[in-house]
């Protein structure tokens, strides 16, 4: 029985060996016979193909220029996004330099401050009088940051004034430009007293200077340390003008301050050293409006 199986299965082993055989040369017998066109469907094609070709040709041009869209599109939109990023950045270097202009000015007023012992709370500037030429500014300081009322206000350049009215939140310098702001000074060089008070055009004078005193132009001016307001030595102002044809016995002197009040931004408040009533500081403040 095993017998006649096995002979039974090579039996179809060399059917399909045959049959493969004879497909296999069947295939490299045949003939691909290339199919004629009609005359009609040469006209046709005639026709056809150009119409195709036209609408080849224009899908690639619509490409093209859907293409050339695109990138001016996405060109301008790289543009609008640079200039974007270079104002950021300009404006960020403009930052950075205001800060560095700024700790400039604070270190070179910290510096200054070292050199006088009392108590100093820096302030800025946050408003002025512009109707009354900077005479009052007002700080972003008040009592709550320790200031006091005749508290002295100077920056690395000089007297600025003092305070003369006061908040929690806020305090008012009487600048050294107001006519009821009177300075006790001392000529540098030749140690004459006299009293600085403001006038005009951002401009004081020097008053009850002798005839025979030999200031000159550009002698510099500092605090006597009298009166129990302001420090002794510091910087009030220079001498910009002399006029001796007068008619009575003193000079009539022109006064510059160091402080540039045009360009007024941070300032030093200092503590008073010490305490003033309350009639002396009605007899020197202003009347308020």
């Amino acid at each position: 029985m095993n017998r006649f199986l096995n002979e039974s299965s090579k039996i179809k082993i060399v059917n399909n060996l045959i049959v493969l055989v004879l497909a296999i040369f069947g295939l490299a017998q045949k003939r691909f016979d290339f199919e004629k066109m009609t005359f009609y469907q040469k006209i046709l094609a005639d026709i056809i193909s150009p119409m195709q070709q036209g609408i080849s040709a224009g899908q690639k041009s619509i490409n093209h220029l859907y293409d050339d869209y695109m990138r001016i599109v996405n060109t301008n939109q790289e543009n609008t996004n640079l200039k974007e990023r270079l104002a950021q950045l300009e404006n960020d270097l403009f930052n950075l330099e205001e800060v560095r202009r700024e700790n400039f000015r604070l270190k070179q007023m910290l510096s200054y401050s070292e050199e006088l012992s009392q108590k100093k709370i820096l302030a800025q500037v946050i408003g002025w009088d512009s109707a009354n030429q900077f005479k009052v500014l007002r700080l972003n300081k008040g009592s709550l940051d320790g200031i006091q009322l005749m508290s002295p206000v100077i920056t690395h350049k000089g007297l600025v004034g003092y305070v003369y009215r006061l908040t929690k939140y806020y305090a008012d310098v009487l600048t050294i430009l107001d006519s009821n702001n009177r300075v006790d000074v001392i000529v540098e060089r030749t140690r004459t007293h006299a009293i600085v008070e403001g006038i005009y055009n951002f401009s004081c004078t020097l008053k009850y200077v002798n005839k025979n005193e030999p200031i000159e132009l550009g002698d510099r001016l500092i605090t006597a340390g009298v009166g129990g307001i302001y420090p002794k030595g510091i910087k009030v102002g220079i001498i910009t003008e002399i006029e001796r044809e007068t008619t009575g016995m003193t000079l009539g002197v022109e006064v510059t301050p160091t402080v540039d009040f045009h360009k007024l931004e941070e300032v030093l408040v200092l503590l008073p050293l010490n305490n003033v009533n309350a009639a002396s500081l009605l007899q020197l403040n202003p009347s308020e409006s």
